[in-house]
Formats: C-alpha cells, structure tokens, sequence
C-alpha cells in the first residue's frame, strides 16, 4: 500500500512532562529493558564496531575565521544516533549544543532535541524536546545498578553533586532502595544541595536529610554514593573513607586511586563495547577530568598495563544471568556508566507511546506528497 502524506508528532518539554517523562519507576524499567537487549546484541550505534557514544564538533581554543565559537568549558556539539531492537525497532538521534556560559543566559547548560524514525523507511515519528528526557533517562542507569549491586540493607545514601543529574540519580537510587533512612548531600554549591534536599524532602519526608561540608563526611559510612559532579570537578576518593560493600554509581569524573580500584574494587559498566569505541574515535590518554567518565579512566589504565579489560562486567550480563555480580555483602563496586544514545531512543520512544495514546502534542505535516518521491 502506497503511503505518501508524512505526519510526525512534535512534542515540546511541556508536552513530554504530560506523556510522563518525569516517571522514574518507569523509566528505570525502560532502561533494564535496554540493558538486556545489549546483553543479546539486538540494536546497533555508530562507529567502527557499532557502539559510538556518539560524533562530536568541539571548536579551536583561537578560531582563525570571524564568527567560529571558541572553545570553552564543555563548548560542543553532538550527534548520538542508535537503532535499538525488542519491542522497540526503532531508530533515533539526540542532538544537541552545549556551552556552560549558558547558565549565564538563563538557558540550561545542554540545549537536547530527539527525533524517532521509522526503522525501515526513515520517516520520522515524532520530534521531541529531550532534555528532561536525556536527564531522567541518565539518572534512571544508577537506578538499575543500585538495583542489581547494592547491598538489600542499604540505609545510607552519599549525593555527590546535586545538580539535575544528581537530581535525577538520586531520585532513581530512593526508587529501588527501599531501606534507605539516611542522605547525605554533598554539593560545591550549597545552594544547589539546599535545593536537592528541599525537594527530596517533599517527596520523601519520613527520611533524614542532611547536607554535609566535605567529601570524607558525605562517603563515610555510606552503602550507596552516587557521584554527578560537573566541570571541573574531580572528587578524590580515598581508600580508609570507603565502608565494606559500598557501592559507587559514577556517572561523572571521580579520582579514584588506580591500585585500590583495581585490587580491591569490583569494575562493573553500562556498556564496555561503547568505551573501546573510544579507541578508534580519540587517542591516549582518554580520560579528561572536566568532561570524564569512569569507563574513559579504565581505558587508560590498560594503555597504562596497569589492568586488562577481563575484570571488567558488563551490567547487562549481570541483569540477564550471564554472569554473576554481587557475590559478598563487603564487595566494594565501582559502577560506571557513560551516556548511550540507545538509553534515548528507548525512552523517546516510550514517551512518544504514551503521548500518541493521550493525544498530547502537535501533528506536523512534512509533505502531503514528497516533491522528489520519484
């Protein structure tokens, strides 16, 4: 049957919040879904071997042609286009510019946009504001490894960096660990901590909240520390601060000593295929405090031959039983994730569900007829 009219649906950041993009519980299912079809190899993103975080334009510190931006403080633009298989077989793209001197505007740090397409025709199902999007989505992949790493008795929880990932990682830990009685929020902003705090407390009122003023008071004693820090930011961790089976979700830098990691600390990742995608894309050292991810640390210690890639787990094998995770209560687990574009499409795409059933967002025509169609 012939189909030449194409409609897609916009759906613009109020619009998303409508079809629901602010549900944690449901997007960390989401995400354990995504993670299992990793697992089974049922989706495919750019690069050489098909695991790209994704393409980048940075920009030259002193720009030769009038007008070029100049580079600055997580200045880029990107590309993170993924097809992902299951109930899904979808594809999609997030793209978006990001300049820090944007909070200076009034604009957020990233500006994020999504778009869905047909996986066989390439039409476009819906376009979508992403920001909220990209926000929850990466909050909800700490959710799904302190689902599956952290000790059932948790009852302490260490926030370090409060800001909107932090934000929306912590809100995914408190879904999963039900035992939790004790936060500590640690922030270079107090503000930024006051504003976390006040908002956890809303929402989880029969809990103690408290910020902390340093690094060693907010790890200490915690069986779950979440670290979302920004900028130029690189909290070191030491080794005596560390309780027995605490768990570290690491969705940012953190300067973790290479022998205790290595030795004494189980390496677990969202997706190892996607760091070694980094090999063909940049070149040593990988790791870069101001923009870091724990995975782009890991590969460093191997050019380093400090380490190989054998001890390192695959979080999707531990979900579908391939291999095993936690096997000791005093297992000390550092968990490092790294934004997927699959992580987008999958929730994109969900929300796009949700928005089409509700009959939230705007239809927009793209052609009646394609001008160029034969």
């Amino acid at each position: 049957m012939e189909q030449s009219r194409v409609d897609f649906l916009y759906l613009n950041e109020k619009d998303m919040i409508e079809a629901g993009v602010l549900n944690m519980h449901a997007c960390i299912k989401e995400m354990e879904a995504v993670f299992r079809l990793l697992s089974s190899g049922d989706y495919v993103m750019g690069g050489a071997n098909d695991n790209s975080h994704g393409m980048l334009i940075d920009f030259p510190a002193n720009p030769a042609h009038e007008g070029m931006p100049k580079d600055g403080p997580d200045r880029r633009f990107m590309a993170m286009p993924a097809y992902l298989g299951g109930d899904y077989k979808v594809s999609g793209c997030k793209w978006y510019g990001s300049n820090i001197a944007n909070v200076d505007k009034g604009l957020p740090r990233s500006i994020l946009m999504m778009t869905l397409n047909d996986a066989d025709t390439g039409v476009p199902l819906a376009y979508q504001s992403a920001n909220l999007l990209s926000a929850w989505r990466t909050g909800a992949i700490p959710g799904v490894g302190a689902k599956y790493l952290a000790n059932p008795d948790s009852e302490i929880f260490g926030v370090v960096g409060a800001g909107s990932i932090g934000t929306s990682s912590a809100e995914a830990i408190l879904d999963v660990c039900e035992n939790i009685k004790t936060i500590k929020i640690f922030d270079a902003h107090e503000s930024t901590a006051q504003a976390l705090k006040d908002r956890l407390s809303k929402k989880f009122s029969s809990l103690n909240i408290e910020i902390t003023n340093t690094l060693e008071d907010t790890i200490k004693e915690s069986d779950v520390i979440n670290l979302a820090t920004a900028g130029d930011a690189n909290p070191k961790i030491e080794k005596e601060w560390v309780k027995p089976g605490a768990l570290f979700t690491v969705s940012s830098s953190g300067d973790f000593d290479p022998k205790f990691a290595i030795d004494d600390m189980k390496l677990i990742v969202d997706n190892w295929a996607m760091y070694e995608a980094t090999i063909d894309e940049d070149h040593y050292p990988y790791y870069n405090p101001t923009m870091g991810v724990i995975g782009r640390q890991l590969l460093d210690w191997i050019e380093e031959e400090k380490m190989d890639s054998s001890i390192i787990t695959d979080i999707g094998d531990i979900i579908t039983g391939k291999v095993g995770g936690r096997t000791s209560k005093d297992d000390i687990i550092l968990y490092g994730l790294g934004g997927q574009p699959v992580y987008d499409v999958a929730w994109g795409y969900r929300i796009y569900q949700n928005a089409l059933k509700k009959g939230i967002g705007t239809k927009l025509n793209l052609w009646d007829e394609a001008y160029q169609a034969r």
